[in-house]
Order: structure tokens, then sequence, then C-alpha cells
């Protein structure tokens, strides 16, 4: 017979887990509650914010023929700023221009001015030589980054939801890895062809474990962006009596002062070769001009450091030439160089396609998780006999509304044109829901809204190269050509997972 062991004793205490079972209960309730309270809206903004990793690939997609400058030297960067100029008065927007330059970002270079007074804007592709090419026409990219960044509501309050959202999923994964204290000596462990909620179940922690520094980096990035104008109303309210320009100095910099009296254009290129001169190995990465030709002007250089994770250090001068400083996001503090890295990190600009790639997986993994979430506990409902029908047929209709809404969007934009990219996608979005209504469970609704997507995904490339042409050739740039094989590739896989085993409810 084997002797009791004391309570106190160090075998008892070695047994003992570490969280005890009332908090471990109340982490698991406080995570449901709040994954269930914004599920709709956390998956809606990973999903969005997996495709704007390749932003400017997608635009590259929708505009395949426009030149592509491989590089940008401080003369055709002069050019560039002169001729944006001039075709900013012409349309009569010439208060803010900046010139993003390819490396860093984006492989093109592009040029955009904006008048904060008419909200008249306009965007250009530049070439090698500082002339401007063509306009920018991405209107389903536009469209697509306005989902993600502010839901498409007014942009102020869009941004404040998505800035809450990213509060809330970092919660939603602090609560989860409190409530599962295993989770990372199961880290392998997956029940796959058993029953489907401990299957799902074991792909939501899997996941959710494997990814986590992705995770926890891009919420954290994504309610610190979203809830900039928050952050700094409080910086304002709380250092400068409410002086929001003088807490915006303080973050981002010197601001244009309001002195509307006419100058010359900077010389840019003698403020790049000043830079060069004592950093050699540095990037132009962005020239913003605010108050263009104004005397009040200010330019803002920013410059890319190989070696720092930071987008790039800006460097401030007024338009004579004048230095006015840095913004020590490579040099400065350890709290401006954290400023520096935020923007990078949650959009993956820094260390090229590999980095890309690494975050479109991780970021699909992290919607896949935001998805699993709700299914575990549907079917937990369902197996304690208080089932959700309804939510059960909902779920799944909202999840594939995102990707057959945005693939139709799309189609009807090379199509039709700009104007009949957001009826489309809200168009689908509704039929999704009808489809919910209408289904007679969640694996109908689910397999035919798959079925969908996978046959829009495969008619999306058909539809492109009927437009711009061939997938070679034509002068039709190389990206666009691997976008239309990653998505009919895409389409593929998800004919096959149509007829796979696990693609049916367990019985």
């Amino acid at each position: 017979m084997t002797a009791a062991v004391p309570e106190n004793s160090p075998a008892a205490r070695k047994r003992r887990p570490w969280l005890s079972s009332h908090f471990v209960q109340a982490m698991l309730a406080g995570h449901s509650a709040l994954g269930l309270a914004f599920a709709a809206l956390i998956f809606v903004v990973c999903f969005s914010g997996t495709l704007s990793v390749f932003l400017y690939d997608l635009q590259i997609w929708e505009q395949p023929k426009a030149p592509r400058a491989a590089t940008l030297t401080p003369r055709a960067a002069q050019a560039a700023i002169v001729n944006g100029y001039k075709q900013a008065i012409a349309d009569k927007s010439d208060h803010d221009l900046r010139l993003v330059a390819p490396g860093a970002i984006t492989s093109r270079a592009m040029l955009r001015y904006h008048d904060h007074e008419t909200g008249v804007s306009g965007t250009w592709i530049v070439d090698a030589d500082g002339r401007l090419a063509a306009r920018l026409a991405a209107p389903w990219t536009d469209f697509l980054q306005s989902l993600h960044i502010y839901l498409h509501l007014p942009r102020t309050w869009g941004m404040f939801l998505v800035g809450l959202t990213g509060v809330t999923l970092l919660s939603s994964l602090i609560s989860g890895l409190l409530a599962h204290p295993r989770i990372f000596k199961d880290a392998f462990a997956l029940r796959w062809g058993g029953s489907r909620r401990l299957q799902e179940a074991d792909v939501h922690n899997r996941l959710g474990v494997w990814g986590l520094p992705f995770h926890v980096a891009v919420s954290l990035t994504g309610a610190l962006l979203g809830l900039s104008s928050v952050i700094v109303g409080v910086l304002a309210l709380a250092a400068y009596d409410g002086n929001r320009d003088k807490a915006l100095q303080t973050l981002l910099g010197p601001r244009a002062s309001e002195d509307q009296t006419a100058a010359p254009l900077p010389d840019v290129e003698a403020m790049i070769q000043s830079i060069l001169r004592e950093q050699p190995a540095a990037q132009l990465v962005m020239i913003t001009v605010q108050h263009a030709a104004k005397a009040g002007q200010v330019v803002n250089l920013g410059m890319r450091s190989p070696g720092h994770l930071a987008l790039a250090n800006d460097y401030f001068f007024k338009g004579d030439g004048t230095p006015l400083g840095e913004s020590g996001y490579v040099t400065g503090s350890v709290g401006r160089r954290i400023l520096g890295m935020i923007q990078p990190l949650h959009f993956g600009w820094f260390g090229g396609l590999p980095i890309k790639i690494a975050y479109g997986v991780l970021g699909l993994a992290l919607s896949i998780v935001t998805h699993t979430g709700v299914t575990i506990w549907l079917a937990r409902r369902r197996d304690k006999g208080r089932p959700a029908a309804v939510w059960e047929r909902i779920w799944p209709a909202l999840a594939w509304s995102q990707p057959l809404g945005l693939a139709c969007a799309a189609t009807a934009g090379l199509l039709v044109g700009g104007s009949a990219i957001a009826p489309s996608f809200f168009g689908t979005c509704g039929f999704a829901l009808a489809c919910a209504a209408a289904g007679r469970d969640a694996y109908q609704v689910s397999r035919a809204l798959r079925f969908l997507t996978a046959l829009s995904l495969a008619a999306l490339p058909i539809a492109h190269i009927y437009v711009w042409g061939g997938f070679v050739g034509g002068g039709v740039d190389a990206t666009s050509t691997a976008v239309n094989a990653v998505m009919a590739c895409t389409s593929v896989l998800l004919f096959a997972s149509l007829s796979s085993p696990n693609s049916r409810p367990a019985a």
C-alpha cells in the first residue's frame, strides 16, 4: 500500500500547478468573452492585414505595365519634386508633396501631392529620371488598405476601432496563454482525424504558440498605430496644455509654419548629398515637403541605415537648406528607436521578400486562430446540449465572405472600373450572410462559400490576363505574374480541400 504524500511535502509542491484552477478558469472565461465580443472585427482586420503586407506588390498587379525605377539618384529625386509640384499646381493640390523612392517599401518610385484644405490629391508613378510616367491607378488596393486601416468608416473613428481591436487581440493572446498552462508543453501535439472540436482546438493552440512573437508584435503595433490620434491627444493635454501641434512636433519632428509667402522649391538634391557625405551607405526612402514653395516649408528626408530595423531616420531642413535636426529613430534614445520600429514591424517593411512571405504566412495563421477560436466555442456549446445553430451558420459565412468579397471586388475593378469595387465587395458579403440564412447547416454554408471563393480566385487571373495581356512578355511586370500564380495555386488548393476527408464534420 502506497503511503499518502503530505500536502506540504516537496513532492506535493512539485506536482502542484503553477496557476490555480480558479485562475485558469477565470482567464479562460475572459479569453472567450474578449474573443467572441470582437471576433468578427479581429478576423476582418487580420485577414485584410495579411493581404496588406503585399500592398505595393498588389499595386503593381493592378497596373503591371507602368515603369519600374530600380533606383532614384539625388538628381532624379530633385527632378521628381519639381515635376510633381508642376502637376500639383495643375491639379490645384500644391500643399504637400511626398516622394517614395524604390527600395525599402516598394519597387516603384511614386510621388503624391495633397491639399489638406480642398482634399484634392494625386499619385504618380515616377521613372528613373524623375519624370511623372503615369498616374497611379490601383483602386482595389486602395480599397483593401482602407478596409484594414479604418474599415471604411469615418477615418478617425475607424482607426480608433481598429486600434481597440489590436488591444483586444493582444489581451486575448495573453489571457489565452494564461488559460492554457500546458500550451508550451503541448506545442507539437496534434490530435488529427478524431473529434472535430479537439482537432480545431489543437490547430488553434499550436498556431497561437508557434506564431506568438509575431502575434504579439502586430497586435501591439497595430494598437499603437490605430490609437495614435488618442495618444497624441493625451500627450497634448498632459504636456502641452492641449496644443496638438506641439505634441505632433515632439513625436514627428518640426512642422511647417503658416507663412504662405511664395518661395523657391527646396534643393533636395543638395540635402541628400549632405547626408550621404556623412553616411555613404544611407539609402533614400522618402522625401516629404510640407507647404511646398512657401516661406514656411519644411523638408523631411527619410534615409534608411542598413542594419537597423527602423524604416528610415528622418532629417529635417528648412526650405533654404538649414538643418533642423533628426528624428533619432536610429541613433536616439530607446524610446525614439522603438517609435521608429513600429511601422516596419507592423507591416513587415524590412528584410525584403522573405520577411513579407513570413508575415503573410503568420498573418494567415492569426486569421485561422481567430476563426477556430469561435468554432471551438460553438462546438463546445453543441456538446453541452445548447447549440447555437444560427451562429454556427453565420460564422463561416462571415469568414468566407472576406476572401470571396475581395476576389469579386478585384474582378469587378478590372472589368468594370473602380466604381464597382465597393458595391461588389459589400454585395458579396451580404450574399454570404444570405447563404447563412438559407443553408441547412454550417458545413453546407462553409462548403458552398469555399467553392465560390475557389471559383472566384480561378477567374481573377483570367480576368487580369484578359485586361493586361499574357503571363509573360508584352511589358507586363513579373510581380503581377507572380500574384496571378499565387491566386491560381490558392484556387487549386481550395478546390482540393473540398474533396478532403477532413473537410467533412467528424461523426
